[in-house]
């Protein structure tokens, strides 16, 4: 057996077992978790579907592999009656090959899964009915056939043609890194479990639903069984950043009535109460500006939806609280509370808002809660932190919280992470910026140690108490580097003040946010000023380009060297996004209106002062920030005779999903800093190395008068920090 590596390395980081999406039995007795792992050998990553026993005893059930068949195996749903569990996948079955996900059902207690779905265009996500013997299912389907033998006609044609052109009249055929199926909808149908009958409830109608429509949070099916409601677009021409309305549907045959829809408002994600009377939704009020926080909202099922009463017949909760819901909103069990995720200041926290108080108070404290499900008196949560990758947990009331599966601990056991913590430095308009720090394991402060940047994307996301799998920080401290994060003015999770202050200005405010953390960096006795990199992805490879232009180049300069991962480079070329609708609002300003204005918010156009040595990284399948980015700034750079290196891919997409590809990713970014400066490796060697991470960290100078530091990140019991 080969000796484990003391360090988190990429080749690591590949190894671990990622947990997603979380479902709860009815009972609450046990939880279902698609887990998926990079497979080097196959090139990709494989799921597959895991159930968890959530409560304690002696012994308590080990966590069970309940699919094994399938590669994609994911969104798992426990039946009503708990007595199977759902699952989206692709498959082989009985000499029959799937070539469109399709719904399986398996018995949780294993078995055989079997395909109740023959629906050629595909199953997008489902939910199901309360009877337990129906499901509701969006697919992309051709809007004016009448049945799903049609449907399963076309697409056999479809698939069966020669050409590849792409035709679209479409403003929006486009999102993130695949084309809108042409000349098809996202409609919601029913699937009868045990015929496999299929009827599509928008036929006929205008109705589809949003076409950034992600799992199924965009529609929700009543406790009775006899109304569905959704979120649509009801705009004449679907684009991305319109506001979105909710209309209810009552089942069968019945009519469309609208329940919530006001053209300052974007009201989306519904989810009906326990009983039934009662619609909790997320709205943002787009009318007063563009970048508003989500925030939760009740409509009163009794009322009249359509008559309005106070002016409107739903109230938006919530509205002193300056956060924005990013999740999918949970009723508690008896109706009296809401419970939901939202950014605070680089954490994630689940939140519960009691609907009688109006008081919003944190349920289960940051790191950062990726997922969650609720049922009978049952929490679960799927929680990750800057010092381990995602843990479920269950929650009782008057019990603490259960861990219910032990995913990576033998692979990470042994495995040193260096030390993070969050200080505070003075910003942009003298206001505070958060940055975080990942130190190396046995970081000593009486050694010169190289300092990197790691400029997050978005603008509207943020950096902190996560753990992160394509961009690791404890993967590059581990070489030597302390690795700062920098919550620049545009973050979320800090205000809404603070994450609109970019608009029509964007570079302006990130850069002096960026040079405040190198200010204080720099003074710190462990920060050699001859190795300060700055790297950054998305957004934040739009900011290093714009550092490049902005700053001079060593030695003048600071900085040794950038990496810009999909970053946005020319302003005009990447309106050949798929988020060219919402671009001009940021940038307040259309460029065929005020070029200069553009101009002014755009890298290229300062591309005379870039001089700084850059490893340019992008992927031909990005439609986020197309690729023409990337190239077009490696190939300005070739022409000024600046130092550049290209990694481009011609089968990734805005990230690097590939596990090979993902390896190379981070040897050509390590190598790159290696080349501009990078210390050799330490003669204490790894397993000293290790030895050193579990002890305090001791020596620090005293932070300039400008900075205080909080306290660290806790440690979690048997991790190193």
């Amino acid at each position: 057996m080969s000796k484990r590596p003391s360090t988190l390395d990429a080749e690591v980081l590949l190894q671990i077992d990622r947990i997603g999406g979380l479902s709860l039995s009815p009972d609450g007795s046990h939880a279902v978790s698609s887990v998926s792992t990079p497979n080097l050998e196959d090139n990709r990553s494989r799921s597959a579907l895991w159930v968890l026993a959530t409560s304690g005893g002696a012994p308590r059930p080990l966590p069970r592999q309940l699919t094994r068949c399938g590669d994609r195996d994911g969104q798992p749903g426990w039946s009503p009656r708990g007595d199977s569990i759902a699952f989206v996948a692709k498959r082989e079955q009985q000499g029959s090959k799937d070539t469109t996900p399709q719904l399986y059902l398996i018995p949780p207690d294993g078995g055989e899964a079997r395909r109740v779905s023959d629906f050629a265009p595909g199953v997008e996500s489902f939910k199901w009915f309360a009877d337990g013997k129906r499901i509701l299912f969006a697919a992309w389907v051709w809007p004016g056939l009448k049945s799903a033998a049609e449907q399963n006609r076309k697409h056999k044609a479809w698939a069966a043609r020669k050409e590849t052109g792409y035709a679209t009249s479409q403003a929006y055929y486009r999102f993130w890194d695949h084309n809108i199926p042409q000349d098809r909808v996202l409609h919601l149908l029913v699937l009868d479990v045990k015929t496999g009958r299929i009827v599509d409830l928008f036929q006929g109608t205008d109705y589809e639903l949003a076409r950034d429509t992600d799992g199924n949070a965009a529609y929700d099916i009543h406790p009775g069984g006899k109304r569905i409601v959704f979120a649509h677009d009801p705009a004449a021409t679907q684009l991305l950043g319109n506001r979105q309305a909710l209309v209810e549907l009552t089942l069968p045959g019945g009519g469309f009535r609208t329940l919530a829809s006001d053209a300052d408002w974007d009201i989306a994600l519904p989810r009906y109460s326990p009983d039934g009377t009662r619609l909790a939704a997320v709205a943002a009020n787009v009318g007063r500006v563009h970048t508003a926080l989500g925030q939760p909202a009740l409509i009163d099922l009794g009322a009249n939806p359509l008559k309005k009463q106070s002016g409107q017949p739903w109230r938006a909760l919530g509205a002193d609280w300056d956060l924005g819901v990013d999740s999918l909103l949970r009723w508690s069990a008896d109706g009296q509370a809401l419970v939901f995720t939202a950014e605070q200041r680089g954490r994630r926290p689940l939140w519960r808002l009691d609907l009688g108080s109006g008081a919003c108070d944190v349920l289960v404290p940051g790191g950062s809660v990726q997922g969650f499900d609720l049922a009978a008196d049952v929490l679960v949560t799927a929680a990750d932190s800057a010092l381990h990758p995602v843990r479920v947990h269950a929650l009782r009331a008057g019990q603490p919280p259960l861990r219910v599966e032990q995913f990576n601990d033998d692979l990470l056991r042994d495995v040193a992470l260096g030390t993070v913590e969050e200080v505070s430095v003075t910003g942009a308009m003298g206001e505070p910026v958060q940055m975080w720090l990942t130190y190396p394991p046995g970081f000593d402060a009486k050694r010169k140690h190289s300092v990197t940047h790691m400029v997050h994307g978005g603008p509207y996301a943020a950096s902190g108490d996560s753990f992160g799998y394509r961009w690791n920080p404890h993967v590059f401290a581990a070489a030597g580097h302390v690795i700062a994060q920098v919550n620049f003015h545009g973050s979320s999770g800090f205000g809404h003040a603070f994450a609109h202050s970019l608009m029509g200005r964007q570079g302006e405010l990130e850069l002096q946010d960026i040079e405040a953390g190198s200010d204080w960096l720099l003074q710190q006795r462990w920060a050699d000023p001859q190795r300060l990199f700055a790297t950054g992805g998305s957004y934040g490879g739009f900011l290093v380009a714009w550092m490049n232009g902005h700053l001079p180049a060593w030695p003048a300069g600071r900085y040794r060297a950038y990496v810009c991962h999909a970053g946005v480079f020319d302003r005009v070329a990447t309106f050949s996004a798929d988020s060219w609708p919402v671009r001009p609002k940021d940038l307040a300003a259309k460029y065929w209106e005020d070029m200069p204005r553009v101009l002014a918010q755009s890298p290229h156009a300062f591309a005379a002062r870039m001089d700084t040595p850059t490893l340019v990284i992008h992927g031909a399948q990005d439609f986020r920030v197309p690729d023409c980015n990337g190239l077009a700034y490696y190939n300005t750079l070739k022409a000024r005779g600046v130092d550049a290196r290209l990694l481009w891919f011609p089968d990734e997409n805005h990230w690097v999903l590939k596990p090979r590809n993902s390896l190379q990713w981070y040897a050509e970014f390590a190598a790159w800093l290696q080349r501009h400066g990078q210390a050799p490796a330490s003669k204490a060697g790894p397993g000293r190395a290790a030895k050193k991470a579990t002890k305090a960290v001791k020596g620090r100078p005293a932070a300039p008068s400008a900075a205080t530091r909080p306290a660290p990140v806790a440690a979690r019991p048997g991790r190193h920090l």
